[in-house]
């Protein structure tokens, strides 16, 4: 499994297991199965409300927890300083780990009113606590960054963004990379809508590989991590079977070509859901 340099050299792997939308009282059987496949990077969020059952995969796994990378993510609900705070001691105690291997802001929320700057500062603490030995962000764009370098101390290890063929994301990708900021990828098949697209179901019949590998793929050789999420054993081992193939330069064109700026999730520029 290929890793990559986080900006405090850090080591990541570049693929990961997600868990969005994986039922709690199903999380632990699932993340147990996509540790059978061979993933040692589970991607979890408080607002999942699956942390538990990832703490109790890897408990009954066996496997060493420096082996493990694991990430998880603020709540909306926790900004303000203090209660980032008491949210990262309930994300240790769910997961029942006493160290983090990276923790994020989930959203920047532009329309509460806590300033997400504080939201960092609290990061910057627990990461200064050895707690976490990493922090970074989800959602953020250039100009959320640029806040965070004008009044912050820590640069991001992460920026945590959408990125699939139909919203490539190129330049924002590039503004993270020129400030050592690694670039995550969720939604990285586009909740599945880019995978019968007729230009990559025809780079998949020529390779011999899925729609899906074929476009997770484009994600590892672009630099990215990623991280699909599958319910199916079967599927999990399918996107796992990445690193014996390669795309070729004209192959790698046309996925990025694809791009339409169509998003499948929230815009961060207005999304502020606060969970009750």
């Amino acid at each position: 499994m290929p890793t990559i340099a986080l900006n405090n050299g850090v080591e990541i792997p570049q693929l990961g297991f997600g868990v969005y939308q994986v039922p709690p009282e199903e999380t632990a059987d699932v993340v147990t199965q996509a540790f059978e496949v061979g993933y040692r990077h589970i991607d979890t969020a408080e607002m999942y409300r699956n942390e538990k059952g990832v703490g109790e995969a890897i408990a009954r796994s066996g496997i060493d927890r420096g082996e493990i990378f694991v990430t998880s993510k603020l709540n909306n609900g926790f900004h303000r300083r203090d209660d980032a705070l008491r949210a990262f001691d309930r994300t240790l105690a769910d997961l029942g780990t006493d160290y983090l291997d990276l923790f994020l802001i989930h959203w920047p929320l532009p329309g509460i009113d806590v300033d997400y700057v504080e939201t960092w500062k609290a990061l910057e603490e627990i990461y200064a606590g050895g707690r976490c030995t990493a922090v970074g962000v989800s959602n953020f764009n250039a100009h959320h960054l640029n806040r965070l370098f004008d009044e912050a101390d820590v640069v991001p290890a992460v920026n945590q963004i959408e990125v699939h063929p139909y919203l490539a994301q190129d330049e924002l990708r590039a503004f993270d990379a020129e400030h050592g900021i690694v670039t995550e990828a969720w939604s990285p098949i586009a909740q599945g809508k880019v995978l019968g697209d007729p230009a990559i179901t025809a780079i998949a019949e020529r390779l011999g590989r899925t729609p899906a590998q074929v476009v997770l793929r484009w994600h590892v050789q672009r630099g990215d991590v990623v991280f699909p999420k599958s319910m199916s054993r079967a599927r999990m081992a399918e996107n796992f079977a990445l690193f014996d193939f390669e795309l070729g330069t004209d192959d790698m064109a046309t996925l990025t070509g694809l791009d339409r700026g169509e998003r499948t999730g929230p815009d961060p520029e207005t999304f502020n859901y606060l969970p009750r």
